[in-house]
């Protein structure tokens, strides 16, 4: 004997409801993607044309189109019927930049209302990691030009409010990104409030300038969880080559993380995470370093 089909308050099947489903009830919002495409370069100094310490970088475009037409944002777009949000980001980096082929890891969804001018739009955003150095940058699509930035964060003041249940924490953070030919910046507000159990965050663009959207506080929040990761996680080879030395290694560690690191621990830290090779690099007038490669298996040594 066959199970009777459940039925609503209505007295409807599921089929039937389906079919009687009126689609136009709720506001439907546009769905966008958006990809924080993140790479570690050597800086190129004017004065001495030598290569300088290692710098984070990001890729932005310069937005073709209006609104904020001539301003830089992240790469990105509307996702497109019968399209998952993944291979809609896939697509909108290889047609705004020419990249492709890379890992992309889904950051966080962004809902406020009026974030976009032109319509009530929820983006979710995708963050990555690459070696710059096997990729060639192309603008296309609704863009006019895709770059990488130097990206630059630093302080500004704090605030620290006692209420009857917990707290409330201000923290001002400016942000630049630096190009050889422009520089962009925002300030962000970051608000923790306590209350109880309960902690809740939230983010602010007290003022931005050239950087469309509120992509200025996607980068930031962005760059705050990519130095999360690092200490925890085997993101930071997604930015290495095959090959690479324990000091190269360091470098992009203290790149993403803004502050030295003393050799001996960093090394006794990565050292689950990499394999010596019989290989070395030369340098003149220096003792020659020895290659390593990454260890995909050293998860299972923990």
């Amino acid at each position: 004997m066959k199970d009777k089909p459940s039925v609503n308050k209505q007295g409807q099947t599921e089929q039937e409801y389906l079919e009687a489903y009126d689609v136009s009830q709720f506001e439907r919002p546009s769905v966008t993607v958006d990809m924080l495409v993140f790479t570690v370069m050597d800086e190129l100094e004017e004065n001495y044309r030598k290569l300088s310490p290692k710098s984070l970088k990001i890729l932005l475009v310069k937005r073709g189109e209006h609104p904020y037409i001539g301003q830089w944002a992240l790469p990105g777009g509307f996702v497109t019927p019968g399209e998952s949000l993944e291979e809609a980001a896939r697509r909108e980096l290889r047609t705004e930049t020419n990249v492709d082929d890379i890992y992309l890891e889904q950051l966080y969804t962004w809902g406020d209302a009026g974030r976009d001018p032109r319509t009530w739009v929820i983006s979710t955003s995708y963050m990555a990691l690459v070696d710059s150095s096997s990729l060639q940058l192309q603008a296309g699509d609704d863009a006019e030009e895709a770059e990488w930035y130097r990206i630059e964060d630093r302080w500004l003041k704090e605030t620290k409010t006692a209420t009857l249940d917990g707290s409330i924490t201000e923290k001002w953070l400016e942000l630049r990104l630096v190009h050889e030919r422009e520089q962009l910046s925002a300030t962000i507000k970051i608000t923790k409030t306590v209350t109880g159990r309960t902690v809740r965050e939230t983010r602010e663009i007290v003022e931005t300038n050239n950087l469309a959207f509120d992509h200025a506080k996607i980068i930031q929040y962005a760059l705050e969880r990519l130095r999360n990761k690092i200490e925890y996680t085997d993101i930071a080879f997604a930015l290495m080559p095959e090959l690479f030395t324990l000091s190269d290694l360091q470098q992009v560690y203290e790149v993403i993380l803004g502050r030295e690191l003393l050799a001996a621990a960093f090394r006794r830290k990565v050292a689950d995470k990499v394999v010596e090779t019989n290989q070395y690099r030369k340098h003149a007038g220096h003792r020659p370093s020895k290659y390593f490669r990454f260890n995909p298996e050293w998860m299972d040594q923990t």
